[in-house]
C-alpha cells in the first residue's frame, strides 16, 4: 500500500507574487475561489507558475505525471492515439479549467493514458505531485473541487461517446463548426486537425467541407475556413 503524503508544514505569510497568483487563481477559478480564501493561498503557496510555448507535447502516453495543472491563459488539447495513427480528441483545457487526467493520475499514481499538446502559447500554475495529495488529504474544500472535476468531465465525455456512436460525422462536423465560429466566423484549422478532433480522417472530412461549401455553408481556404450560413450548420447540426 502506498504511503500516505507527508504532511506539508504551514506555508510561510504570503509574498507580493503569491499573493497575486491567490487572486489571479479565485478570478480564473470561482469554485477553487469558491472554496475559501484560506484554500487559494495554500494552492497559490505551492505552485510553480510556468509559460509554454504553442506545440509543446505537455504529456504523452505511458508518462507520469508532473503536476495538477491550473490553466490560465491558452489551451491543451488532450488526444488519445490508435495504433493505425488516428487520434480521438477527448477534451481542450482552457483558461479556468483543470485536467482530470492528470488529477486521476496523480491520485491513482498511474501514466498518462492520453497525450497532452499546447495549442497555443501557455501560462499555468503547476501543483506539484506530493503537494497536490497533501492538499486533497488534508484540505476539505480543495478535495471537493478536484472531485467535483470528475463528474464534470464524466458527463462531457459520455457526450463525445453518444455523438461518435450514435451521430453521422456531417452532423458533428457542422456542430464542431458551429462551436468554433461563436466568436469569430474565420475557423484557423487544418482539414487534419479537425479530422483529428472528430476521430475521421482528413479525406473524409474534405469530402464534407467541400460538400458545406457547395451548399453556401462555408467559404474554404488554405488552413481556414470561414462560416458563411451558420443557420444552417446548426440545423444540420440539430438533425444529428
Amino acid at each position: 500500500m502506498d504511503e500516505a503524503p507527508p504532511a506539508l508544514p504551514a506555508p510561510p505569510a504570503m509574498s507580493d507574487s503569491a499573493a497575486a497568483l491567490a487572486d489571479r487563481l479565485g478570478a480564473a477559478f470561482p469554485p477553487l475561489a469558491a472554496a475559501g480564501r484560506p484554500t487559494l493561498e495554500r494552492v497559490a503557496a505551492r505552485c510553480q507558475v510556468r509559460h509554454v510555448k504553442a506545440g509543446t507535447t505537455m504529456f504523452g502516453e505511458h508518462q507520469p505525471c508532473g503536476g495538477f495543472p491550473l490553466v490560465l491563459a491558452g489551451s491543451i488539447r488532450v488526444a488519445q492515439r490508435y495504433p493505425n495513427g488516428r487520434e480521438m480528441q477527448l477534451y481542450r483545457v482552457g483558461p479556468g479549467d483543470s485536467c482530470v487526467l492528470s488529477s486521476s493520475c496523480l491520485l491513482g499514481r498511474m501514466h498518462y493514458p492520453a497525450n497532452g499538446t499546447a495549442e497555443s502559447d501557455l501560462e499555468l500554475a503547476v501543483l506539484p505531485p506530493d503537494d497536490f495529495r497533501t492538499l486533497v488529504a488534508e484540505d476539505p474544500a480543495f478535495r471537493e473541487y478536484v472531485f467535483s472535476l470528475f463528474g464534470e468531465r464524466l458527463a462531457s465525455l459520455l457526450g463525445l461517446v453518444e455523438a461518435v456512436t450514435y451521430q453521422k460525422l456531417d452532423r458533428r462536423l457542422a456542430a464542431l463548426l458551429v462551436a468554433r465560429a461563436k466568436d469569430d466566423p474565420l475557423i484557423r484549422a487544418t482539414h487534419q486537425s479537425i479530422a483529428d478532433e472528430l476521430g475521421s480522417v482528413r479525406e473524409i472530412v474534405t469530402r464534407l467541407l467541400r460538400n458545406f461549401e457547395d451548399r453556401g455553408m462555408v467559404e474554404l481556404g488554405r488552413e481556414r475556413i470561414r462560416v458563411a450560413d451558420e443557420l444552417a450548420l446548426a440545423e444540420l447540426a440539430r438533425q444529428g
